[in-house]
């Protein structure tokens, strides 16, 4: 069985996602506030329980390009939200992060992507995207931090707002 642990920072472990994860995965998934900048609507316990069974398959997928990964603080193993990479439309590795709320202002996106630059450059990644809605200040701020360049305005297809597409070259 492959390592459960994908990397680490100083402060967070990025690792797979485990049904075991629910509890904390559907109050992340539930609250609007969180979803407001992804899909604009919440859905059911059950849903999401469909949901993490079918993420946590794809780690076994041949050819998967749709990694979801959960993120615990090391201090208390405490789940504190999920890390994305995915393939966009155009076939570039996309990042996407979001943390329950109650963890939101703490640095941990900051400190998350610092560390997943690191991590995508070890793997072979040439470059990363990050599509932020423009309401969303915080993630755009993360992005800039990191070093990922402003490309183009779009419309974000699954919430129809407006959104900025960034990259970084590795």
């Amino acid at each position: 069985m492959k390592s459960q642990i994908i990397f680490e920072t100083e402060i967070l472990l990025v690792r797979r996602l485990k049904m075991s994860d629910i509890k904390p995965y559907h109050e992340m998934q539930s609250n609007p506030k969180v979803m407001q900048y992804v899909i604009g609507e919440v859905q059911s316990e059950k849903e999401h329980l469909i949901e993490l069974d079918r993420l946590i398959s794809f780690y076994n997928k041949e050819g998967n390009d749709f990694w979801i990964y959960a993120i615990d603080r090391k201090l208390d193993n405490e789940f504190v939200g999920t890390l994305a990479f995915i393939k966009d439309d155009n076939g570039d590795d996309e990042i996407g992060y979001r943390f329950l709320e109650k963890y939101w202002g703490l640095g941990y996106g900051s400190n998350l992507c610092k560390a997943s630059v690191v991590y995508c450059k070890s793997i072979g990644m040439p470059k990363l995207i990050g599509y932020v809605i423009n309401l969303n200040v915080a993630s755009a701020k993360i992005l800039k931090k990191c070093n990922f360049d402003y490309v183009k305005d779009g419309i974000d297809p699954y919430s129809k707002l407006p959104e900025k597409k960034y990259q970084l070259l590795l």
